[in-house]
């Protein structure tokens, strides 16, 4: 297998599972409602924030792929429109599936020459750097969203 396919694989395994670590959004998403999903603890940033924070970057990267510009700046990653409703919920989780699987065919079909290539202007180090890079941020937020669900659950038990 290419390694751009095996980075491909590795965003559709944190994204939909089966995921090394065990976990994936699927499978810590898939039972959160729009209410847990926007639930703020101890000052923390909610599960849908976290969502939208996630996604922020991977659509930006997936313009870039398709060979438009680099469109994001961290001060607007977290700059989440309000989810209120589940309607509104389902389709920043759509978005999130539909994003996930365009990055991953597109890294899928990537030359493996490309992977060393710089990313746009080279600021930012080349191809994988930036496409494992990626993958390394989904990852450290899937564990906040983890927990923050774990602890979100225990306190409406609680309540």
């Amino acid at each position: 297998m290419r390694l751009s396919e095996q980075i491909a694989q590795h965003s559709r395994q944190i994204h939909q599972g089966p995921s090394f670590t065990g976990s994936d959004l699927k499978m810590q998403l898939s039972d959160v409602d729009w209410q847990l999903a926007i639930r703020q603890v101890y000052g923390l940033n909610s599960i849908a924030v976290l969502v939208f924070h996630i996604n922020y970057y991977v659509s930006a990267v997936v313009k870039v792929l398709e060979g438009g510009p680099l469109e994001a700046s961290d001060k607007y990653s977290f700059d989440m429109l309000p989810i209120d409703s589940q309607e509104a919920w389902k389709q920043l989780l759509n978005k999130l599936w539909t994003d996930a699987d365009t990055f991953a065919r597109l890294v899928e079909k990537m030359p493996e020459t490309q992977l060393k290539e710089n990313f746009l202007e080279g600021k930012y180090g080349n191809y994988y750097r930036n496409l494992t890079g990626l993958l390394e941020h989904t990852n450290y937020h899937l564990g906040q969203i983890a927990l923050l669900k774990k602890i979100l659950l225990q306190m409406k038990e609680n309540e």
